[in-house]
């Protein structure tokens, strides 16, 4: 294998990795559209739904995590170790439970949190699969 290859393949794991940890933007405007349409016209029901404003409060260093989950997702399917992802589900999950567990039947943090999770996932996913065929193709 000459050195242009591996340099090639190097640069295609490393700008492919970079794009699933910068999915953020594109997760969080998912997410601010759901929220939108689930605005009530009720000036107090509003205030009492717990939207992605609230969410984001309730659940401090969700960037943070978003980031770290994408990446480990990301690693997961180029070292192809789906068992990694149930692994990086499972410990999201637990991390998280006492956080979304919440009194309010108007609570969205729940459904927020899954939504997410999910864009976030297939996000990485993508560059994932773009990683793993680029690798591969050469």
């Amino acid at each position: 294998m000459e050195w242009t290859t591996v340099g090639l393949k190097a640069l295609i794991v490393l700008v492919s990795a970079l794009a699933a940890m910068l999915g953020n933007p594109l997760i969080r405007l998912l997410l601010r559209r759901i929220d939108r349409s689930a605005e009530p016209d009720d000036v107090e029901q509003a205030r009492a739904n717990l939207g992605l404003v609230q969410a984001q409060k309730e659940l401090p260093g969700g960037r943070w995590v978003g980031i770290l989950e994408r990446l480990a997702v990301y690693a997961c399917i180029v070292a192809s170790f789906p068992a990694g992802i149930a692994m990086v589900l499972a410990v999201k999950g637990l991390g998280r439970y006492a956080d979304l567990v919440t009194e309010s039947d108007r609570s969205r943090k729940g459904e927020l949190f899954i939504i997410g999770t999910f864009a976030s996932m297939l996000w990485a996913a993508l560059w994932g699969g773009i990683a793993y065929w680029g690798v591969r193709a050469w």
